[in-house]
């Protein structure tokens, strides 16, 4: 089980990070902060393997983080996911050995291929006494790219992070029926947001829906995973 740690203040973008990271199997979120400074005192006495890093965070900036990081003689991995894409701050970052690089608004799809290239990095250099051969090290340097379903282009007004969330969801639970009142209250949003999310996948016939007239009152939408 790979550790991890998120630096990030902005709560929205931590719990989506959380959600992805635990959503995936073999990963496991130890602790979040919305600060470098509190993810230092921390690591003096604790080790992480991964470090989900925002670059513009309270007290300290990316930067100045791997760099203490680094002189307290830890070199754990670093996947950015930030708005931060001035051409200066991506090389200084890319200099300072972050293993990849997820600007914001990031997709679902690309944050998940972050994570499986870095399993991947790490299956292989695991074993100190395996030599490499040269699709290997391929394997190591060509970027991630997430799978075609994970870019396709979603309707105007739709945001690939929320739906992510409300995927993994349907995904978690395969065999049960939801209204979209009750998907909100599970993922924390609007049901008005979730209703559009919903209509959209319909159409898209990626999930079912039907209309249960047993409540009693108005009868009320219910959606499942095909």
């Amino acid at each position: 089980m790979y550790r991890v740690i998120i630096i990030e203040d902005d709560p929205m973008v931590a719990a989506i990070n959380r959600q992805y990271i635990e959503n995936t199997p073999g990963f496991q979120v130890q602790e979040v902060f919305k600060n470098g400074c509190d993810a230092l005192e921390y690591l003096k006495t604790r080790d992480t393997q991964l470090i989900i890093l925002d670059y513009y965070t309270p007290l300290m900036n990316g930067g100045e983080f791997i760099d203490q990081l680094h002189q307290m003689g830890k070199a754990p991995s670093i996947i950015m996911v930030t708005s931060a894409n001035d051409t200066q701050i991506v090389r200084d970052l890319m200099s300072r050995g972050v293993f990849d690089y997820l600007v914001k608004p990031f997709e679902y799809g690309r944050f998940k291929a972050a994570l499986n290239k870095f399993s991947q990095a790490q299956s292989l250099l695991g074993n100190s006494k395996m030599c490499l051969n040269q699709e290997d090290i391929d394997r190591l340097w060509v970027p991630a790219e997430p799978s075609p379903a994970a870019t396709a282009t979603l309707a105007k007004g739709l945001n690939d992070a929320t739906m992510g969330l409300i995927r993994n969801f349907l995904k978690e639970n395969p065999a049960a029926m939801y209204t979209s009142e009750q998907i909100a209250e599970q993922i924390h949003l609007s049901r008005i947001t979730i209703r559009r999310y919903m209509n959209y996948l319909v159409e898209t016939h990626e999930i079912a829906s039907t209309i249960d007239y047993q409540t009693g009152g108005r009868p009320s939408i219910k959606y499942r995973s095909r």
